[in-house]
């Protein structure tokens, strides 16, 4: 497998004002494999609980994600709940059961170490430190992370910065980790901790790709009728990073069209909870889609 993505699975229980849902499918990592199965073979490593529902896992196979690195531990799988207001940009965080995930070591093994291309989702930098030890063959790693992190283990995620060639942050995350309020300051700030380029995502407002050799902004796909935000961003790195294992290489080019397809996959993300539309979508659909936002992006 030429792409692998190290995070979790989860149990959530979404509430929004219109609807909500329980015991859906969750976890960076699963919505990073859904997004990105749809480019490239991905292989998933994580862990999840006894009371983890076998359907699931099938389900993932049956997306062409290889699950073989998920480990059931005995014990509870990771459950998050939340809910959002209508706007959609306040999330409450009701509840976290961190279950058999809290004391989880990342195990990538056999033919998975050999995988060139590397998603670190978020998750303890300690852990995706531990993870990519173990990615002997990697040639280009991105990882993701969270205003949690930076502000409990802000040194080791700076230590693990220094071995990606890309991170993925919201405005508030860039803002925090580098002390400055205007996204290209810190983005240069952040370039400067070692990654090459950094895609600083501004949720319905677009996202930039900021780097020493690209520089590329992009507006969101405009979708109509938002259902649950939840995995947007894991959505998108999966479509990011699938489409670049896709190409074998990371030419600007590349990754400029590489945020088009990350912006398609996020976008069908929200349209439902969970996975139930991204699950979906045919690749075909996605290059609808892609060629829409193609469109309105090119003068």
């Amino acid at each position: 497998m030429s792409l692998l993505v190290i995070g979790t699975l989860a149990l959530d229980k979404i509430e929004t004002p219109y609807d909500s849902r329980d015991e859906a499918l969750g976890g960076s990592a699963t919505y990073f494999a859904y997004a990105s199965a749809k480019f490239n073979p991905v292989s998933l490593v994580g862990v999840v609980g006894t009371d983890f529902p076998a359907c699931e896992l099938e389900a993932l196979q049956a997306h062409g994600v290889d699950i073989s690195g998920v480990e059931v531990a005995v014990g509870d799988t990771f459950r998050w709940a939340g809910r959002y207001e209508a706007n959609w940009n306040t999330r409450h965080t009701l509840d976290t059961q961190l279950g058999v995930f809290e004391h989880w070591e990342p195990k990538v093994l056999g033919d998975l170490q050999d995988a060139k291309y590397v998603f670190l989702a978020n998750a303890a930098p300690s852990v995706q430190a531990k993870a990519l030890d173990q990615c002997k063959g990697a040639e280009f790693v991105m990882l993701d992370t969270m205003n949690l992190w930076i502000d409990i283990a802000k040194d080791d995620l700076i230590a693990v910065l220094k071995r990606v060639n890309g991170v993925v942050l919201n405005d508030e995350e860039a803002t925090m980790l580098t002390g400055e309020s205007n996204l290209f300051k810190a983005a240069k700030a952040v370039l400067e901790l070692g990654p090459d380029f950094v895609v600083l995502k501004k949720g319905e407002h677009g996202a930039f790709l900021i780097g020493k050799d690209v520089h590329f902004s992009l507006p969101a796909y405009p979708v109509e009728n938002v259902v649950d935000p939840t995995g947007a961003g894991d959505s998108f790195a999966g479509g990011f990073m699938g489409y670049v294992a896709s190409c074998q290489n990371t030419q600007p080019s590349t990754l400029r069209r590489a945020m088009l397809y990350g912006t398609v996959t996020a976008s069908f993300c929200v349209e439902g909870f969970s996975m139930e539309v991204l699950s979906k979508k045919s690749r075909g659909l996605v290059e609808e889609r892609f060629n829409e936002l193609l469109e309105i992006t090119t003068i």
